[in-house]
């Protein structure tokens, strides 16, 4: 930036009727320069403090966008859950992957960390009973998505089942038994639930 100063000549051949004339002149010049350019930098500085607020916010980090878990429904020992006069949740309690901390073993759900496109997979199983059979109902926000049924009268018997959902931030996945239905867990790991994320939107 450059500052440009006029100073206005005296005429030749006429001496001032006040010697100090032409300083004050000059000097009431500079203060108007001054002026200007301190009102034009101000308004510089508006625009600038503006345009920094309004940036996009920066990008989720990558290890934010990691979300994945997989789990079996018995943490040890074997045995059945169901059945039950009633639907019941399930919960998987052997962790074995939780990237993200989005399941949760002691409820049995999943919560959406991000909006996003995720993939969820179950596989149940018990051993055949002619009066009770293998049932689980993948629910989304308390609503029935898909479902896996399996029945025999006997030797051991599973169904399984997958789907790919859209979620929303804090929407919730579960896995619910359905009524008078049971389920077969041992140290084989053999009824079990999990899911991750494909990508965000």
């Amino acid at each position: 930036m450059y500052l440009a100063i006029r100073i206005r000549p005296v005429s030749q051949g006429r001496e001032p009727t006040n010697a100090s004339n032409p300083q004050q002149t000059c000097t009431q010049d500079l203060h108007a320069v001054l002026r200007q350019m301190s009102a034009s930098l101000a308004e510089q500085s508006v625009e600038f403090t503006f345009k920094t607020m309004t940036f996009p916010p920066p990008p989720l980090s990558l290890s934010v966008k990691q979300v994945a878990f997989s789990a079996s429904l018995l943490a040890s020992g074997s045995g059945y859950v169901g059945p039950f006069n009633t639907d019941t949740p399930l919960r998987f309690t052997h962790v074995v992957t939780n990237i993200g901390s989005a399941y949760n073993p002691n409820t049995g759900f999943f919560i959406a960390p991000l909006r996003g496109a995720y993939h969820f997979e179950f596989y149940i199983g018990a051993h055949g009973d002619a009066s009770h059979a293998t049932c689980a109902v993948l629910v989304k926000n308390g609503e029935q998505v898909f479902m896996a049924w399996e029945q025999q009268p006997s030797y051991y018997g599973s169904s399984s089942n997958g789907v790919t959902l859209l979620l929303a931030v804090g929407e919730v996945v579960f896995l619910r038994l359905c009524v008078n239905t049971r389920i077969y867990d041992n140290e084989n790991h053999l009824s079990t639930f999990s899911g991750h994320l494909l990508f965000t939107m």
